[in-house]
């Protein structure tokens, strides 16, 4: 999504610092990966390398690929001044053309599949570049509760709840908090059982969902936190190699 392109500074701060990423995103993507010592790992639309930093640090050989210059840049600098045989690529996740059938042991994409417009196709190219038996691990904002119209109500007993409504409407949209990613860029709302049968149509399935509840810094960042789940982790397996095309 080029859109990453304009704020790809901005992003990188927040991933960098965030108690959000540090936290809880990250932390519950590398526990659903789980050992990668020698494995070939791609990450989609990996940003400014957040993850691909991460697993090569466990012992793997990462790829990441995202469709943002400007945001691979900056994962080239980091590379740069920290090398760990990260290979870094231009390209769209929908398609995955540049990489070869097969090649993968596992895939992530971290807070990125609400930014694909055509989920059924960047299912079934991943499908294609993963070996068989080959793992996708993805951390999402948890589409059960990050709805477009949820919000946080402060209840006169003190207690703070989030009502959520517009659940079946799949839609993209923007959140009016111009501070937010979601208010810069945007993002898909989708219902969770879209994401799993997208995947499970590519010749996934799933094996273990992740619902990490905030801690640190980012329990004491807003009551809320602890209420409700902000992100959702899913790990699919193949169960066979996926046909390609579709």
């Amino acid at each position: 999504m080029r859109a990453y392109d304009e704020i790809a500074e901005w992003y990188d701060a927040l991933v960098e610092t965030g108690a959000l990423y540090q936290e809880q995103i990250l932390p519950a993507l590398i526990e659903l990966a789980g050992e990668v010592q020698g494995q070939r790992i791609l990450d989609v639309a990996c940003g400014q390398g957040l993850v691909t930093r991460a697993l090569a640090r466990r012992g793997a050989t990462l790829t990441g690929i995202d469709v943002s210059p400007q945001m691979l840049a900056l994962a080239e600098q980091r590379e740069q001044g920290e090398p760990l045989g990260i290979a870094y690529r231009e390209g769209d996740a929908q398609t995955l053309a540049e990489l070869r059938d097969g090649a993968f042991d596992g895939a992530t994409c971290c807070m990125a599949l609400m930014n694909i417009d055509d989920l059924p196709a960047c299912a079934a190219a991943l499908g294609r570049v993963l070996r068989d038996g080959g793992w996708f691990v993805a951390v999402i904002t948890h589409p059960c509760f990050q709805t477009p119209e949820a919000r946080w109500i402060d209840r006169a007993d003190g207690k703070v709840v989030r009502e959520v409504s517009g659940y079946f409407d799949e839609r993209f949209w923007q959140s009016d908090d111009p501070a937010g990613v979601r208010g810069k860029v945007g993002e898909h709302h989708r219902r969770l059982s879209t994401y799993v049968n997208a995947f499970n149509d590519a010749g996934f399935e799933l094996e273990r969902l992740s619902e990490p509840i905030a801690r640190g810094r980012r329990a004491h960042e807003g009551p809320g936190n602890l209420e409700v789940p902000s992100v959702l982790g899913m790990r699919f397996v193949m169960r066979q190699h996926a046909q390609w095309p579709p």
